[in-house]
């Protein structure tokens, strides 16, 4: 299959440090998504498998798009201005999450998570569609990339 990613790097010069949680969700994001994704750039210029720089600069969220021989092919940019709030009340879910499962009753981190998986739905959702015009993605690819997307986001 041509149209997917082989090969995904996070710029990852803006974070300060991570948690054990969050170093662990990152790992899995990234071995999922290479595992199997669903990547194609709209546009003649674009010719898979992928090689793709993921990061964030001047509050914009940048695809850096190569072939997988690393031949520069383009750039996808978007605006992070969408994703704010919902980046925001996942990371609030997120820290409660992981409180919960230390002291909470099963149906309470049941429940914490539903929310949880909710808002990463909700952002995986926003992402397909600020990407529509530019690069197809599956469900599957869009929430990986969203869970990358916040892990970008932190900042210490």
């Amino acid at each position: 299959m041509m149209d997917k990613i082989v090969k995904l790097s996070l710029d990852e010069r803006t974070i300060i440090r991570r948690s054990p949680e969050i170093e662990h969700e990152r790992a899995i994001a990234l071995f999922d998504l290479l595992e199997e994704n669903q990547f194609s750039p709209q546009g003649e210029c674009y010719s898979g498998p992928y090689d793709v720089q993921f990061g964030i600069a001047e509050n914009r969220l940048i695809f850096a798009i190569r072939s997988e021989a690393g031949i520069a092919q383009g750039t996808v940019i978007l605006p992070l201005s969408p994703f704010r709030r919902i980046v925001r009340d996942y990371f609030l879910v997120c820290e409660s999450y992981y409180e919960a499962i230390k002291t909470a009753t099963p149906s309470q981190i049941e429940a914490i998570d539903m929310g949880r998986r909710a808002l990463h739905d909700e952002g995986s959702q926003l992402l397909r569609e600020l990407l529509e015009a530019k690069i197809a993605i599956d469900f599957p690819t869009s929430r990986r990339l969203f869970t990358l997307l916040c892990i970008l986001h932190i900042r210490g």
